[in-house]
């Protein structure tokens, strides 16, 4: 079978031939129909996320596909199961061997491409909103990098969850796919200052902030007495040095939400947010916004407009 990986942290991935993998005890192979793509894939490449496996990698966090093989001990799922697998690598492959346990059973009406790129975005927008930041109906959420994968994910909870939301993006093309996720107000972060538009809108409760650098420093300053800071990634790959004195004197919350690390410590509280979100789709709450799909032979390409930060919504290789 075909992968995609790296040989070496800091190479330029490629395919490479290998052979189909046996499940073994507690495992079960996953022919895979489609793969979601992250920016943690990219730091992934270079060796700066937060997993470093040994080397080679198999590109890819999360996938879709249907069971083929189980191993020993495996009640569920069965073979022919519909399932998503959150894998942190594997992912970029033709078919691959993980814990039955990752395995999440798809609603009928979830197609692979929608289920590929389900996981990661929305869990870390419903546990960092829910879990973490307890937002509450009517409080006021500023989602920034509004228009990407989790971003994107961030502005449809905070409504479902009945928040009034301020969504910052670059570009009025962009802004448009933000819009119809149902953002309340929209910022461009190309053209406007982002603090003195927060503060104009009433400032924010709670920020949703996986972008880092000078955005999470302008936003920090315009938010209420009693604000949450929710800290979900870095993509401008600016890690920003958080000022004690603000947080102190505004009384403001900083909270850190890595979605994976809870595999390790409470997967209770990853399924529990599945099962909840699993059941909004199948109840026509959420509408996922693919924003490109691209053939497995494309898949370094798809990293470099992940890269470029090109794509608004979920990028997904199907193969």
């Amino acid at each position: 079978m075909r992968v995609f990986g790296i040989e070496e942290y800091g190479q330029a991935p490629g395919f490479r031939e290998m052979p189909v993998p046996d499940p073994g005890p507690g495992e079960v192979r996953v022919r895979i129909a489609a793969c979601g793509l992250n920016f943690a894939d990219l730091l992934m490449i270079e060796g700066r996320y937060q997993v470093r496996p040994e080397p080679p990698v198999i590109l890819g966090k999360e996938l879709a596909g249907t069971v083929e093989a189980v191993g020993a001990g495996v009640t569920s799922p069965a073979v022919g199961a519909r399932v998503s697998v959150f894998a942190e690598t594997g992912g970029l492959a033709e078919a691959g061997c993980f814990p039955a346990e990752r395995c999440v059973v798809l609603p009928d009406a979830m197609e692979f491409d929608v289920a590929a790129g389900f996981q990661i975005a929305y869990g870390t927008s419903h546990l960092a909103l829910d879990h973490r930041a307890r937002l509450k109906p009517g409080e006021t959420l500023l989602v920034l990098g509004a228009a990407g994968g989790v971003g994107l994910t961030a502005v449809e909870i905070g409504k479902a969850m009945g928040a009034r939301v301020i969504a910052c993006a670059r570009g009025a093309e962009r802004l448009e796919v933000v819009r119809a996720a149902g953002a309340d107000h929209l910022i461009d972060s190309e053209t406007e200052d982002l603090r003195e538009a927060v503060i104009a809108l009433g400032r924010a409760d709670v920020v949703y902030d996986p972008v880092g650098g000078d955005q999470f420093r302008a936003a920090l300053r315009a938010v209420k007495p009693e604000a949450r800071m929710l800290v979900i990634g870095f993509a401008s790959g600016d890690v920003p040095q958080i000022p004690a004195n603000v947080v102190l004197v505004k009384n403001v919350t900083v909270i850190g939400l890595y979605w994976g690390g809870y595999t390790g410590f409470a997967p209770e509280v990853l399924t529990g947010s599945l099962e909840t979100l699993m059941g909004w789709y199948a109840n026509g709450r959420l509408h996922p916004h693919i924003g490109r799909k691209l053939p497995f032979d494309a898949a370094g390409e798809g990293l470099e407009l992940l890269r470029r930060r090109e794509v608004a919504g979920k990028l997904v290789i199907e193969m």
